[in-house]
């Protein structure tokens, strides 16, 4: 991994090209013998679950890489619409872009802190951590230390949709904060393959959820915190073992306990694996069991009219003495065939349809690299977890070997990181906000080229969120509610000369909500970058950008701002 380059920075358009982490029957964040599209994905294992053991990965190459880096920057914030003020910021900040790669761990990371110091009574100081971090370390032969975090800013509309931060504080930026980590352990016992995972992870976000739009109007729930766990086992043998085919057992629990109103989501199941060669080149995996699928909560304390309770913190006090009330409760039958097909090392398919969560469920996972040097993506997905599960399982799913990509006007994350691995971005986690439970679907395709000295890419997709929360609990609005997202980015970048280059990207996201206090809402945005290198350490950056929120409602004016940079920076 290099330093972050501004052929990295170049990227920060691609919020929306957000591959969500594709497991179409997202226990949590490992999924091992899951059954489905993972089942399918790696032809080595004997039952056809897991996933390729991160120590794979760069075996045999050995580098450490650090930069550490101070920067300042001057940044002039314009108003477009509804107003005309004129903002002007010092940005001070430093960072650290981190890779390690060797023959029994990996990491990268990018962190940075951000001191804004305002110019004038309007212009706000302020500070900003954001970062992102992945990476494993072997502890011994077959047991892996797996972890991951993340920090970065969202500006939250009414209602929980959540879009681009950007530079003005104006009351609905909030901080995410996500970290995970546990252990991964593979064995074999004669012919018995064995494998076994546990994560651990924690999310939470700043923003208060009892944000009230109208004065005397309903409160809007945000999520607050919530810790995730989850476990899971496999043993099997491999085809033509004991049998033509390859036959294993699996077993999985997840939990996540959200703090608003005690909610929990509870999946439990047991499967039979059964994987058929077809061929050199394809195998098809069968599960059949038993699950056992619970969202549950409790209700806000109610005061003497029946009103719900808000506490200093501007959240919903949770009644604890309240019994539990079950939001979704599905038991019984799963089934699932999976289908890959992998005829080479650059070509990857994966296809499954099953009965999960008491529906139809299908997904899959299409890789494709023609070269060294162009990627093709695209995912189809279905899980039930909270945001901080969902947000979860995307870090665990980033590759150990990446450049993080980063607003060049800003310097906050922007969701994505630069690399060949696959998937590769968490801002489609970051859609929505509410800190209901719900069912996620939906899709994302991305391709990638370098062509000569420019790296350009296009990514689209679409992602869809049925809530579900209790009736007889303050929740009850957000049950049924459907947030719907649809986005599209592109970017190209490229070099001039040696010591110069240049990039530009543009992105798109459509909200829509069937929740009338969050409405339609439609987030656009551009960059345009040059840094020239001053002396061998010494960077000089230029960038503009605009953005624009626009929300389909008269009671709201469009939001426009556009920005420019100028600053250096010294890498130590």
């Amino acid at each position: 991994m290099k330093s972050a380059s501004w052929t990295s920075l170049g990227l920060a358009a691609l919020t929306a090209v957000a591959a969500l982490p594709v497991q179409a029957q997202t226990m949590g964040y490992d999924q091992v013998g899951a059954g489905s599209d993972e089942a399918a994905s790696s032809a080595d294992s004997p039952s056809g679950g897991g996933k390729p053991g991160r120590g794979e990965r760069g075996k045999g190459t050995r580098r450490l890489e650090v930069t550490p880096y101070i920067e300042i920057d001057q940044i002039v914030d314009a108003q477009l619409s509804p107003g005309n003020d004129v903002l002007t910021y010092t940005q001070l900040a430093a960072g650290v872009d981190l890779g390690i790669s060797g023959r029994n761990n990996a990491a990268s990371a990018s962190v940075r802190y951000e001191r804004y110091i305002g110019w004038g009574r309007k212009a706000q100081d302020g500070d900003a951590i954001s970062g992102i971090v992945r990476g494993y370390t072997t502890i011994t032969p077959g047991l892996t230390l797996e972890a991951g975090a993340l920090a970065t800013q969202a500006r939250v509309q009414n209602g929980g949709s959540a879009l681009s931060a950007g530079l003005t504080n104006d009351g609905t930026r909030t901080n995410i904060y996500s970290v995970y980590g546990g252990p991964s352990f593979k064995t074999r016992a004669g012919d018995v393959d064995f494998s076994a995972n546990y994560r651990a992870g924690f999310t939470k976000v700043e923003q208060p959820d009892a944000y009230v739009a109208v004065p005397g109007g309903a409160a809007g729930d945000l999520f607050d915190k919530s810790v995730t766990q989850v476990a899971d086992v496999e043993a099997g043998v491999a085809p033509h073992v004991v049998a033509p085919v390859g036959l294993g057992v699996a077993g999985s629990i997840y939990q996540e306990d959200v703090s608003n109103l005690d909610q929990r989501v509870r999946d439990m199941q047991a499967r039979a694996l059964v994987t058929v060669p077809v061929s050199r080149t394809v195998q098809v995996v069968g599960a059949l069991g038993y699950e056992d699928v619970e969202v549950s909560s409790r209700d806000a304390v109610r005061d003497a009219d029946g009103n719900p309770v808000v506490g200093r913190d501007g959240r919903y006090v949770t009644d604890k003495s309240a019994p539990r009330e079950l939001a979704y409760d599905v038991s019984g039958l799963l089934w699932d065939v999976a289908v890959m097909w992998r005829p080479s090392r650059r070509t990857s398919l994966s296809a499954h349809i099953g009965r999960r969560y008491g529906s139809t469920s299908f997904g899959g996972t299409l890789a494709y690299a023609p070269d060294d040097r162009s990627q093709l993506s695209v995912g189809v997905y279905d899980s039930v977890s909270g945001f901080g599960g969902q947000l979860g399982r995307a870090l665990d799913q980033l590759p150990d070997d990446f450049v993080a990509v980063r607003d060049p006007v800003t310097g906050e994350l922007r969701g994505c990181v630069v690399s060949l691995d696959g998937n590769n971005c968490v801002s489609g986690a970051l859609g929505s906000v509410r800190s209901a439970v719900y069912r996620g679907r939906g899709i994302a395709v991305s391709y990638s080229r370098e062509i000569g000295r420019l790296n350009a890419g296009i990514g689209a997709g679409y992602d869809r969120r049925d809530f579900i929360a209790g009736r007889n609990t303050v929740l009850a609005a957000a049950d049924g509610v459907i947030d719907e997202n649809w986005w599209i980015a592109a970017y190209v970048s490229g070099q001039l000369g040696r010591d110069a280059g240049w990039s530009a990207n543009v992105y798109a996201n459509w909200l829509t909500s069937t929740d009338a206090l969050t409405g339609n809402v439609e987030g656009y945005g551009a960059t345009l970058g040059y840094y020239r290198m001053l002396a061998r350490r010494l960077r000089a950056t230029m960038a503009l950008g605009i953005d624009g929120v626009t929300r389909n409602d008269p009671l709201y004016d469009d939001y426009w701002t556009a920005s420019a940079l100028a600053g250096v920076r010294y890498s130590f």
